[in-house]
């Protein structure tokens, strides 16, 4: 087979990967703090070519080596829900799950309130006497800031944040101590559900963020471009029919030259 209906065939397989990207983008278009996705291509090299010095790799075709979130703000939507919140400026929301003790990091602020209740059995007094009814049990109710998946919300001072009257501040909207953290860079971030992202080591460790701003009663929204993407998606579907039709002129002449024989 010639070259050209390899690199054709590659070509048409990235393609469509491309559009699973594009297409997961519009699919999220409406979803609190998504980060739209951005596909990064790179030139595959095979083959040798005889150099001066040494033997040379050539090109044929590209391959999808990943895709990045996009990081770029976006605006706000008004709620007035005293557990929404917002973020001017750069920094992620620290979630703690005490289950598997993960942190996962997001822009989206949409939260609610859990509660833990610890019982605990008091002892009975060394005096009492035979017969006497034991103590009954006591029990103690915490209320945590929650992402409402079984996730913490930490705090400034790095610790999940509690809520002593949840009736009472949540009504009169008292700011929470909510913390905001950023990494040295964002480059390969690993996405968790729908807005949530995981650092890898390149990341650095978190630090707490003094310049950011947190605003009550308002959400991020996604920050995925409808026209923009919707126009990858038509670019994308172009490119992956021409890469389809060489394969096919790239196999009528491969059949042409074989019948010449």
């Amino acid at each position: 087979m010639d070259v050209s209906f390899y690199t054709a065939a590659v070509g048409a397989q990235q393609q469509q990967m491309r559009l699973d990207v594009h297409a997961n983008n519009i699919a999220n278009v409406n979803n609190y703090g998504f980060r739209a996705r951005r596909p990064n291509f790179q030139t595959l090299m095979t083959g040798a070519v005889r150099g001066i010095d040494e033997t040379l790799q050539r090109g044929v075709g590209s391959r999808l080596e990943g895709d990045q979130a996009d990081f770029s703000p976006t605006s706000f939507l008004e709620t007035g829900r005293g557990l929404d919140y917002c973020i001017s400026g750069d920094g992620f929301f620290a979630l703690y799950n005490p289950t598997t003790g993960e942190y996962t990091y997001t822009r989206e602020g949409s939260f609610t309130l859990s509660n833990v209740v610890e019982t605990t059995q008091p002892e009975a007094p060394e005096d009492a006497e035979p017969g006497t009814e034991a103590p009954q049990p006591e029990s103690n109710t915490t209320w945590y800031l929650s992402d409402g998946s079984g996730r913490y919300v930490i705090g400034t001072d790095g610790r999940p944040i509690t809520v002593a009257d949840p009736v009472n501040d949540i009504a009169v909207g008292v700011p929470l101590p909510i913390g905001v953290f950023d990494f040295i860079n964002h480059d390969g971030m690993q996405s968790e559900g729908l807005s949530g992202f995981i650092p890898v080591e390149k990341n650095g460790n978190p630090s707490l963020v003094t310049e950011s701003r947190l605003i009550q009663g308002y959400i991020e929204l996604s920050n995925v471009d409808y026209a923009y993407e919707l126009a990858k998606v038509i670019e994308s579907q172009r490119s992956f029919q021409y890469m389809l039709r060489m394969v096919q002129t790239s196999d009528e002449i491969t059949t042409t030259v074989n019948g010449l024989r």
